[in-house]
């Protein structure tokens, strides 16, 4: 078959069979998801019938994977990155090697050898951010706090599995004794050129991409061509990820997100991320399939008791794990099971892995197996688990005094100091959020001399805030304990200005049970949930869109009246 028409093919089995079977899932109340990964089995080899073209569908989610990362840095900025360091570095680092010992102990219970027992847990200690960008924007919390850590958390991940994909080769000739035919330098000569040109990478994005890729999306935009612009976007999006590929070794999806993480500084960001929102979402779609044609469903029959193992070790073993580093950074309980949900699964880094370890004869076939069978029962599972973090956390408070404590624990920034000015404890502005939105609020009750406490939480950046004199609480405002701390029941407004419109409507009912007649401000993203916000619980509701509208229709009629 000429491969052009291999591509068609390719192309028209899996998106109509995506289409078909995923509309079959949703019918059936189950995601979407599930009906990609069925389409990817079957088209795949391993069932009768048609077979789609395994390489061009894997370079094909390759695109997807770039041009979702690359959506991830359009709304994921380097000040986000570093806001939540303090939790997603020490947390990923000691997560990834609790992973890579319950893996590792499995296998060397099956009896591999210590090279294919050291793959595997490390195969298994890394999630896809694909699945988990999908549940984030599915469940509308992708840019609030909990979404930030989750996603920083899986971006440490990424980063570090580029450094275990380049120490790989040298390991396999010290592991198995044998020449894989790659190069063999000293294992910390590998390492120290890997960080060299990863850092090497990231200067350049920082220091001249910063400034150039804003500067040519302007100059294209002000051409007025809608197409150019768009392919601007996608030729930034995958030529970026193929040169950081190419030239510092970097991984495709690493070098995309960091792309939209430069484009980010222009003021064309939003638009950048509408133009390239269709093409992520279909070639994501094509992503899953992918993987789905990876799957033999006879390893279900022939192994069901090691797949259920390895099954055990990504969703339990990898997830209370996350959940107690969270706990012990004292964040709250959402929080810690938010992380823990992202991280029940393995993804594309996994897949990676082990088909690296396969052709350096770290690997057996078996492994290979099994992480796709297991693989891809995590993905297709994984919706499940966020949607009982809320029935767990609620299940929890009622009949744990533990779960209740952690979320009541002692904790200096939980609470004003005692020695917080008489001003900030009444009639005082309760402002929950320091985000853009936040901070220019602030600010502006700060020009006015209107005392406003915070509540936000970041920790950090309470503590930052402590340290400028501000008065500021940590916790999540949606439970009442935060806002008991905030002194919200002698307070005159609530101002929310997080985009977490899940819990608003918790903050709002919280504070009228304290404070019956305090006035409630609100931001809103979309017409349909500021329309029943308004009406559900009688508060102010601000529109981005009409707030922009009109300041720019007053703007307009200044500049009629003095024409």
């Amino acid at each position: 078959m000429p491969h052009s028409v291999s591509l068609i093919n390719t192309l028209a089995a899996g998106l109509g069979l995506a289409l078909l079977l995923g509309f079959l899932a949703v019918r059936l109340r189950l995601p979407a998801l599930v009906g990609y990964l069925l389409a990817g089995v079957i088209i795949g080899p391993f069932t009768p019938g048609f077979v789609a073209d395994a390489g061009i569908a894997a370079q094909l989610a390759e695109i997807g994977v770039m041009l979702l990362m690359f959506g991830v840095g359009l709304h994921f900025s380097l000040d986000d990155l570093l806001a939540v360091r303090k939790i997603a570095v020490p947390g990923a680092l000691v997560q990834i090697a609790v992973a890579t010992v319950l893996g590792g102990a499995l296998a060397t219970w099956w009896g591999w050898n210590l090279g294919a027992a050291l793959v595997f847990g490390l195969s298994l200690s890394v999630a896809s951010t694909v699945v988990l960008l999908r549940a984030l924007e599915s469940l509308g919390i992708l840019d609030s706090f909990t979404g930030r850590i989750a996603v920083g958390w899986l971006v440490v991940e990424d980063l570090a599995m580029v450094l275990v994909l380049v120490l790989m080769p040298p390991l396999a000739n010290a592991l198995v004794g044998v020449d894989p035919g790659q190069r063999t330098e000293p294992i910390w000569q590998t390492l120290g050129l890997t960080l060299l040109q990863v850092g090497g990478f990231v200067a350049l994005m920082l220091v001249v991409g910063r400034r150039l890729f804003p500067w040519v999306l302007w100059q294209v935009t002000r051409t007025g061509s809608r197409e150019l612009f768009t392919l601007c976007v996608v030729a930034a999006a995958v030529g970026i990820a193929f040169s950081a590929a190419a030239l510092f070794g970097v991984s495709f999806a690493l070098g995309a997100f960091f792309a939209g993480m430069v484009m980010r500084e222009s003021e064309f960001s939003h638009r950048a991320a509408q133009e390239s929102l269709p093409l992520r979402d279909a070639f994501a779609v094509l992503f899953f399939v992918s993987v789905g044609m990876l799957f033999n469903p006879m390893v279900l029959v022939e192994r069901p008791l090691q797949v259920l193992a390895v099954v055990m070790v990504i969703v339990v073993g990898k997830s209370v794990a996350a959940c107690a580093l969270v706990l012990l950074f004292r964040y709250p309980l959402g929080t810690a099971l938010t992380v823990s949900a992202s991280l029940a699964q393995i993804g594309e880094f996994s897949f990676i892995l082990a088909s690296l370890g396969g052709r350096l004869g770290l690997l057996p076939v078996e492994g290979q197996s099994l992480l796709l069978a297991a693989g891809l029962i995590s993905i297709a599972t994984n919706p499940l688990w966020f949607s009982l973090i809320s029935p767990i956390q609620r299940w929890l408070h009622a009949h744990s005094s533990f779960a209740r404590g952690l979320e009541a624990r002692d904790d200096p920034l939980a609470e004003l100091p005692m020695s917080t000015a008489a001003k900030y404890l009444s009639k005082q502005v309760v402002l929950v959020g320091y985000g853009r939105v936040g901070r220019r609020i602030a600010a502006t009750l700060s020009a006015h001399d209107i005392p406003f406490v915070v509540a936000e939480q970041n920790r950090e950046l309470v503590e930052k805030l402590r340290a400028e004199g501000m008065a500021a609480v940590w916790g999540d405002a949606a439970e009442p304990g935060v806002l008991i701390q905030a002194h919200i029941a002698r307070a005159r407004v609530l101002v929310v200005a997080t985009a977490d419109a899940i819990n608003v409507r918790q903050m709002i009912e919280a504070a009228r049970t304290l404070n019956p007649g305090i006035e409630t401000v609100i931001r809103s993203h979309n017409e349909d949930e500021a329309r029943l916000l308004s009406q559900e619980v009688s508060a102010t509701v601000l529109l981005g869109e009409h707030e922009l509208a009109q300041a720019m229709a007053r703007a307009v009629l200044s500049h009629a009246a003095g024409a």
